[in-house]
């Protein structure tokens, strides 16, 4: 490796030598990559694109199609709501107007300017007994209100002050 070469592109480099540079990995890759840096940075996928051999309209292609890949980057804690219909008729879309305001995100600001939440509405989380239902990260909270919504943002704000002070 060259000592100019940008160190955000070292563990690109892993993920890619793992797959042999192989361009039928492209998904695995791109997961990958997305795990490390939690989206997809357009000048890292045009670097995938280079090293594999296939154009950046290709693995451009791939990361707009699939819904898992993002191109914007998320916080550290990713919050969904789901918007399904037995959610939304439990009023799912209180808990989201509470949580744009509580985190000043709007429809178009989906991601907090300290990069600590990223607020997404889903159409369905598949736990309907529980709605409404949101996520953060992996951990579903049902039957929320918005005095729980407000709860649960409060108790992840502590979380984060104890490990800024450690």
């Amino acid at each position: 490796m060259r000592n100019d070469f940008p160190v955000k592109f070292d563990r690109v480099c892993e993920v890619l030598d793992k797959h042999k540079c192989d361009p039928n990995k492209l998904i695995a890759i791109l997961q990958e990559v997305q795990e490390e840096y939690k989206y997809l940075p357009e000048d890292i996928m045009t670097y995938i694109a280079t090293a594999l051999g296939i154009s950046p309209g290709s693995v451009f292609g791939v990361a707009t199609f699939y819904s898992h890949f993002t191109l914007e980057p998320k916080g550290k804690y990713v919050i969904k709501v789901c918007d399904g219909t037995a959610c939304h008729v439990r009023k799912s879309e209180e808990i989201l107007k509470v949580l744009e305001k509580e985190l000043g995100l709007s429809g178009r600001k989906k991601t907090s300017d300290d990069m600590i939440f990223t607020l997404e509405t889903v159409a369905c989380l598949g736990a309907c007994g529980l709605a409404p239902v949101v996520v953060v990260n992996d951990e579903v909270h049902g039957s929320m209100t918005k005095e729980k919504t407000i709860e649960l943002l409060n108790r992840i704000r502590e979380q984060e002050k104890q490990e800024n002070n450690k």
